[in-house]
């Protein structure tokens, strides 16, 4: 394991995250959303969607909107960023991003970065 992967926990195969798509995992309490979007980039954020305080965002679509990678949210929409946990469409809302990395075909999350 390389000194990144040490810092981090890991939550699952790489394989297991559908491209263009998500899952749930709990790391360190905190239920966080891993995603794969289409080029193969991989994403964590918060699993819970801040305008109906449920823990769905890993069930939302995963695209594009211009050239931000984005996940919107299965109950209204709202679209975030996958890199940052910025809301495009309420810029005075946001999710919490995390550190994530692929080892030896296993995603590993670490830390919660905030928005940047």
């Amino acid at each position: 394991m390389n000194a990144v992967a040490a810092s981090l926990t890991p939550v699952c195969a790489l394989d297991a995250v559908p491209v263009e798509g998500g899952v749930a995992a709990l790391v360190d309490g905190s239920a966080v959303a891993v995603f794969r979007s289409f080029d193969g980039a991989v994403f964590a954020l918060s699993n819970l969607d801040p305008f109906s305080g449920a823990s769905v965002l890993s069930r939302g679509i995963v695209g594009s909107r211009g050239d931000v990678p984005v996940v919107s949210s299965p109950m209204y929409k709202q679209a975030f960023d996958l890199r940052t946990g910025a809301c495009l469409d309420d810029p005075s809302m946001s999710v919490t991003s995390y550190e994530v990395a692929v080892v030896d075909g296993v995603v590993h999350v670490g830390r919660a970065r905030g928005v940047t």
